[in-house]
């Protein structure tokens, strides 16, 4: 198995496979390293959900009473993200409006749903105003805010979630790395980073602690006593 039997521009892929382009013929070895590749990438996020789970239990508890508070205000949760993170902030809006089973499924949206509107905002003002423009038509006080970056640098999550705590929402961000910008804002009221450098831990991560807060937030609006709709 050699470079050339890889014709497209590999570089990327060169850096986090080295293997395959070691030009070794040897399938057997390209396999062994493979498992290992996989069963290193393994233990690292395991590592990382534990590392992150120490830093940010309390933390965590304390963000879904907040979230609990505000669903049983009458409050929505508003969720946004650019590329993988716009994805993942989709499977967030997902995860709390339509759960599997029995439970109770409470009002979420995405931001980046709407391709109409979010084109629109794009062509027409700038990227960067995409989030915060719709959290100031739709938002509410009581509402909730979340937004999910792997750098922490996105300039349309620092303006959304500044224009989401003008509007008393209660601000979570997710990010990585070291938190970037969103580390330095006085307008996300529960932040939680990821500290990783890389981008595929760091959304895996990510994804366990989302999951974690929805599991969360049910548990504290058991607690407060909120019927199911």
């Amino acid at each position: 198995m050699t470079r050339e039997q890889f014709p497209v521009d590999a570089d990327g892929l060169e850096a986090l496979y080295p293997f395959l382009y070691a030009g070794s013929s040897d399938v057997d070895a390209v396999l062994d390293h493979v498992r290992k590749s996989t069963v290193d990438k393994v233990h690292e996020i395991v590592a990382l959900r534990a590392e992150v789970l120490a830093a940010d239990r309390e933390r965590l508890f304390a963000c879904a009473q907040d979230v609990a508070r505000a669903f049983a205000g009458g409050g929505r949760l508003l969720a946004f993200g650019n590329g993988g993170s716009s994805t993942d902030a989709q499977d967030l809006a997902s995860l709390f409006l339509s759960p599997a089973g029995d439970a109770r499924p409470l009002p979420a949206f995405g931001l980046t749903n709407d391709i109409a509107v979010v084109t629109a905002l794009s062509n027409d003002i700038g990227f960067d105003v995409v989030f915060a423009r719709q959290i100031g038509a739709f938002g509410r006080p009581g509402d909730i805010a979340v937004g999910l970056s792997t750098s922490g640098n996105s300039a349309n999550l620092v303006r959304a979630f500044d224009e989401a705590a003008r509007r008393g929402m209660v601000t979570v961000g997710i990010a990585g790395y070291d938190g970037g910008k969103m580390a330095e804002l006085d307008s996300i009221d529960h932040l939680f980073v990821v500290p990783s450098p890389s981008v595929h831990r760091i959304q895996e991560a990510q994804t366990t602690l989302y999951h974690a807060l929805w599991e969360l937030t049910l548990g504290a609006l058991d607690e407060l006593g909120v019927d199911q709709p």
